[in-house]
């Protein structure tokens, strides 16, 4: 696709800011405390059981002389297992502690080998390898002072009983590096979640504030060809005191058309925008929407080229363009946008003058628009009001205020489009020229 040449004239569109995304970060979810009080309830039954079957092994041995252990001795167990297992309930608070203690504590209590089971497991779930060797040994040392203490008489060593002793701990160890694997994950999942509700949540609010921007725009390029013809018109009433009745009642007349356009467009302009932020009230009641009117384009450039020239600024239009049945809808779109605008800064700055516009392309080499008007100080003809002077009859009305951001506009919505547009005056006339994509 053809480019068209550097302009140095170029007007450059100040980059506007995007608007802040509010943060929507969604909660983290959290375990609720029936829940939370289940999953304790179930790990102390199974490390109660354990415990209890342990210890059931050991009475039996004992009173069949197989294990040197006294009754009382046996009573004193099940209390250390007990306050154990009290202890594992604060493990998630102090894992490393509890296991240390409750671990030692299987040194002298048998009935403490299920809390001390879930208290390892627990350590393991955070993968902290010195921690979990550190405890390792202890839980080694523990087993074999009790083999020790209270020797059973089928005994086979204590190198057996010390590689039993490593092979259980390892098993609990792989145990809750799994479990903390697994945990890890989910929260990864959880994360990845929250991070797309945001991001979807950040490109609603993007999308919504690019429509907002692309509306705006159209109310700008709307609004100003219909209020400066209301101001035109509304100032010659107010200037011209002189002028016959069959004139004013025309001229009211169309003020009145103008304003009511205006109105009309404003209308829809904010229903859309009112759609951004939900359904309106035909919507909720169930009724369908009023369909959104066409918007212009080049095909409607004569009217608005007719209605220019009644409005007292002459307008010559010549199109050029070969196959324009070809031209894209959104191109001709913003061609007629761009022809508009350019009309509406024609009559605020010199409206008594005669303005050309001129089309020109083809597919493949794009669509030129040329816009020119002599300049209100090159030697226009139309009678002016000098400032500080008061009016007289045969005096028109001022010049109507610019609002300085007409050919920022217009050079924001040519660059969007993909094109280029370059403003200049020269040789007492000023020259708007535009260019827009159009594909083969």
């Amino acid at each position: 696709m053809p480019t068209p040449p550097d302009d140095p004239y170029r007007v450059d569109a100040a980059a506007a800011a995007g608007p802040s995304v509010p943060d929507r970060r969604p909660a983290v979810p959290t375990r609720s405390r029936l829940r939370h009080l289940w999953g304790e309830t179930w790990r102390l039954g199974v490390a109660l059981s354990m415990s209890m079957l342990i210890t059931g092994g050991v009475v039996y041995e004992s009173e069949t002389g197989q294990r040197q252990i006294e009754p009382e001795r046996i009573a004193l167990d099940i209390v250390i297992g007990l306050v154990c297992l009290g202890l594992v309930l604060l493990r998630r608070r102090a894992p490393m502690t509890i296991a240390l203690i409750v671990t030692a504590a299987g040194a002298v209590s048998v009935f403490a080998a299920g809390p001390t089971a879930l208290a390892v497991l627990s350590l393991a779930t955070h993968r902290s390898w010195w921690r979990i060797a550190v405890v390792g040994v202890e839980f080694v040392v523990a087993g074999w002072v009790y083999g020790v203490l209270y020797p059973a008489a089928d005994s086979l060593g204590w190198l057996v009983d010390v590689g039993v002793g490593l092979l259980l701990y390892a098993l609990l160890v792989w145990i809750g590096a799994y479990i903390g694997l697994r945990r890890e994950h989910l929260a990864g999942l959880h994360g990845r979640l929250a991070t797309a509700e945001r991001e979807q949540a950040s490109r609603v609010a993007q999308a919504r504030a690019n429509e907002r921007a692309r509306i705006a725009r159209e109310m700008h390029d709307v609004l100003a060809h219909r209020m400066s013809l209301v101001a035109m018109h509304a100032g010659a009433l107010a200037y011209r005191t002189d002028l016959p009745r069959e004139q004013v009642a025309e001229s009211a007349a169309l003020v009145r058309d103008s304003a009511h356009e205006a109105l009309g467009e404003l209308r829809e302009v904010l229903g859309v925008l009112r759609g951004l932020d939900g359904p309106g009230p035909d919507e909720d009641a169930g009724l369908a929407p009023d369909p959104e009117r066409p918007q212009p384009t080049l095909a409607d450039l004569p009217a608005l080229t007719s209605s220019t020239t009644e409005a007292g600024t002459s307008v010559r239009l010549v199109d050029r363009t070969t196959s324009p049945d070809r031209l894209p809808t959104a191109t001709s779109r913003t061609a007629y946008r761009i022809v508009q605008e350019a009309l509406t800064n024609v009559r605020k700055h010199a409206r008594e003058l005669p303005a050309s516009v001129e089309l020109r392309g083809a597919p493949g080499e794009g669509m030129w628009i040329t816009v020119t008007n002599p300049t209100a100080s090159s030697g226009g003809s139309g009678p002016r009001t000098e400032v500080g002077r008061t009016p007289a009859a045969g005096d028109v009305e001022p010049m109507v205020p610019p609002s300085g951001l007409g050919l920022l506009g217009l050079t924001e919505r040519a660059e969007l489009a993909g094109g280029t547009l370059t403003a200049r005056e020269t040789d007492g006339r000023f020259v708007l020229r535009a260019w827009l994509p159009w594909a083969a």
